[in-house]
């Protein structure tokens, strides 16, 4: 599917309630599915990622249905093996997360996915898990993922990677181990498993940067899901370099782990203000109000890289707004997503103008940079690009036309209508 992006004539003007938030969305109905009992969920996300998650759920056994906006589980605490292969999508997530629940169980399963993700390092999780006592037999540590379910002891791992992925896979693999599982990262990634088990009743402990847990039995609960910061990111993007913006973004989680997009944004100077902050199941939850800003640039590196790596397409797209040369460093994992996310950027923003180089780990980013426009550029089955030029397209001079803009449903079904809304 083909998208033309015109550059906006006006500011982004008024307020929208951004959709919920994936990665939640992903461990509610994963780990609901785990407590015995009805579990109810309100706001579940409809991107296809964590329709995924729900289906392979599904065919392990689970009772889900909606009802208006709640999704009702009912599950006796316990899954059940499926006859068919358990298909991931597009989905990081899904695939890591389930191959620590499904290492522990008493029967056998197949993960499998799309082309891209069939495509993405599943190493990180598989020799952790292994350690664990699981058996995982892949393509060369790739998918599809044969997982053949073992009775698993606890482990003390120590990971080179700050990744919320591997870290929720060991945690999960350690609900149904016996004795103490220890995980412990460099820097804290996004802790979502650790808010919502410990919401749900689980034995577990956060030291700093190392979580601690026991075989646990979680407590069926109702759970409320935040808006997604990471799909609010290119809102607040596109308000900051769009001339005479203003907009509030609705009921956005603000968990710190996560809120690394809204640091950079005020450290390059941008007007960002944050209303109305309460906690809902668990998490931190606020609105965000989002003024036009004039941009200074600056450096990007270390602990803070976990907390907004799946936003740094769309800051690189800022940083071509901000004075100076953004550096953006220590982001080698980029290269391991959907695409290779370092040369992926690089490549289209180039295409449109943009001063922009590739690192091993990062980009070098010279601003403030009149993006001309009048090209095609490329997503490579990635909905975060895909997004994040869209984005870009709102400033450049001419026309852009994007090839693959269908894979933002992966993550963001409403994400055109959105701007459209703020854009009237």
């Amino acid at each position: 599917m083909q998208k033309i992006v015109n550059k906006i004539s006006r500011g982004l003007k008024g307020s929208v309630t951004i959709p919920a938030d994936k990665s939640i969305s992903h461990r509610a109905v994963m780990f609901a599915s785990l407590a015995k009992g009805k579990s109810v969920i309100k706001n579940f996300s409809k991107g296809q990622d964590p329709i995924s998650s729900l289906n392979i759920c599904k065919s392990l056994g689970i009772n889900a249905e909606f009802k208006n906006d709640l999704l009702i589980i009912n599950s006796t605490g316990k899954l059940s093996r499926s006859s068919t292969m358990l298909d991931c999508g597009n989905s990081g997530t899904t695939m890591r997360l389930m191959s620590g629940i499904l290492a522990g169980q008493n029967f056998n399963s197949t993960l499998t996915g799309d082309e891209s993700l069939s495509k993405r390092p599943m190493k990180r999780i598989i020799e952790p898990l292994s350690l664990m006592g699981a058996e995982i037999n892949s393509n060369d540590f790739k998918a599809p993922l044969n997982i053949y379910g073992k009775n698993l002891h606890a482990i003390d791992y120590v990971s080179k990677l700050a990744s919320a992925q591997v870290k929720s896979s060991i945690i999960l693999a350690g609900l149904n181990a016996d004795g103490k599982t220890s995980f412990t990262e460099p820097y804290t990634s996004r802790n979502h498993t650790e808010i919502m088990l410990k919401y749900m009743g689980a034995n577990i402990k956060t030291d700093k940067n190392t979580v601690t847990i026991e075989k646990s039995f979680l407590e069926p609960r109702t759970i409320e899901i935040c808006g997604d910061i990471s799909s609010a990111a290119y809102f607040i993007a596109a308000a900051l370099i769009i001339p005479n913006s203003k907009i509030i973004l609705k009921n956005v989680g603000l968990n710190p782990t996560r809120t690394g997009i809204i640091e950079i944004a005020e450290k390059m100077g941008g007007d960002i203000e944050i209303l109305d902050k309460k906690t809902v199941s668990g998490e931190l939850v606020g609105d965000i109000q989002v003024s036009y800003s004039d941009l200074k640039a600056c450096t990007i590196e270390g602990e803070i890289i976990p907390r907004l790596i799946d936003e740094l397409p769309i800051i690189a797209v800022l940083a071509t707004q901000a004075q100076g040369t953004t550096i953006i460093k220590d982001a080698q994992d980029l290269r391991n997503k959907e695409t290779d996310r370092i040369k992926a950027v690089a490549t289209e923003l180039k295409k449109i103008a943009a001063d922009i180089e590739e690192t091993s780990d990062g980009f070098i980013i010279n601003g403030k940079t009149n993006l001309k426009g009048e090209t095609e550029v490329e997503t490579y089955h990635d909905h975060r690009l895909a997004m994040s030029l869209y984005v870009a397209g709102l400033i450049c001079e001419k026309p852009i036309t994007i090839n693959g803009f269908e894979w933002v449903k992966i993550s963001f079904p409403e994400f055109e209508n959105l701007f459209n809304t703020l854009s009237l």
